[in-house]
């Protein structure tokens, strides 16, 4: 299989649009209610060390994505117990990024339509675009990412005659238990869920390379994330943020400057399907290379058809409505992510970190 190599420039572009996800229309970390910009600069600050830790698994054994590292650090027993855990993690997080970026245009405008129709349309999307390769994402998204670095600031101009800073004070009014609550909100949805990205990718330039990718990608997608979250609560209050479905396209439905400028909502909607498309398609790659290392699968990209297949049925049947999902996110979906995006990652540092000095003493 022909190696897959993207700039340092790429691999930012790609962490920062993968970030910002979903959360380009939904708000993380609302249990922290109007100190939710300091749940949000917590939840940067404790994503930071396992940034560093995502980079040190690969530039411990440069080259080797996450599903290598296992089976050289945990054997073959173990480490593909932890393989199978760690793909079928992948793979039942694909429907849920689908089924958010199918419904939208549900509620939003396309009452009639059925969901099933642009869950296939992305996922064929998705499809073209991992067998294509990562270099390929990588270019796509290097383009696009330049447009939504300036977003907050496009978005903060044109809501400026509506902001207001009230709607954040008193500070720390029901003390600091909620603002902890939102922090752990934002750290698992959507910082560390870039455990993806350590499983779909490998090859980089240099050590100091995953360094790189990780910390400043996850300060411009953190502080953007900051930004529109913000900006949503100045804009709606807490109380009808929390209400609605979809906060920060609410906002661009406000956006209504003269007889000229109306209807800015589509600039939302589109930016929020670039970003599901990034999304959806790295944790489609890193599902795709977990199954080939299992079957032991010489290309990846020859089973991307099959299981978007099946993500598409699990997409449209897994929820009964909008409601259902959501209730399963805020009381499932967090009891267990962390197994998979914090503490396995920790573990299998830890090993490797010892496996490592032992492959230097014999040296």
């Amino acid at each position: 299989m022909k190696k897959e190599v993207i700039s340092d420039r790429q691999g930012i572009s790609i962490m920062v649009l993968f970030l910002m996800g979903t959360s380009i229309i939904n708000i993380s970390g609302l249990s922290a209610g109007k100190d939710i910009w300091l749940a949000n600069i917590i939840a940067i600050i404790m994503a930071i060390p396992i940034m560093f830790i995502y980079a040190r698994l690969q530039s411990l054994f440069l080259n080797k994505d996450l599903f290598d590292v296992i089976e050289m650090c945990l054997g073959k027993i173990l480490g593909k117990t932890i393989i199978i855990a760690l793909t079928l993690f992948a793979f039942f997080e694909m429907p849920l990024s689908v089924r958010n970026f199918a419904q939208f245009p549900n509620i939003v405008s396309l009452v009639n339509t059925p969901q099933i129709i642009g869950t296939i349309i992305f996922m064929c999307l998705c499809v073209w675009i991992v067998k294509a390769g990562i270099q390929v994402v990588g270019e796509w998204a290097s383009f696009f990412v330049r447009l939504f670095i300036i977003i907050p600031l496009i978005t903060i101009a044109l809501v400026l005659n509506i902001l207001n800073i009230d709607n954040f004070r008193p500070v720390l009014n029901y003390g600091i238990k909620p603002v902890f609550k939102g922090a752990y909100e934002v750290f698992l949805f959507p910082f560390t869920q870039t455990i993806a990205f350590v499983m779909a990718y490998s090859n980089f330039t240099h050590k100091k390379t995953p360094y790189k990718l990780y910390l400043i990608g996850l300060l411009i997608g953190g502080i953007e994330i900051l930004v529109l979250s913000s900006i949503a609560v100045m804009v709606l209050g807490v109380n009808e943020a929390s209400r609605l479905y979809y906060p920060n396209y609410e906002i661009w439905l406000r956006i209504n400057i003269g007889d000229a400028f109306q209807r800015t909502e589509i600039i939302q909607g589109a930016m929020f399907t670039i970003c599901a498309f990034i999304k959806v398609s790295i944790f489609l790659m890193a599902t795709c290379k977990g199954i080939s290392k299992i079957f032991k699968f010489d290309d990846y990209k020859v089973i991307v058809t099959p299981i978007a297949l099946l993500i598409i049925i699990l997409a449209c049947y897994q929820f009964d409505s909008i409601m259902h999902y959501n209730e399963w996110g805020d009381k499932v979906w967090y009891s267990y992510v962390i197994i998979f995006q914090v503490i396995l990652p920790i573990i299998i540092w830890i090993v490797a970190e010892i496996k490592k000095k032992r492959i230097i003493g014999i040296e």
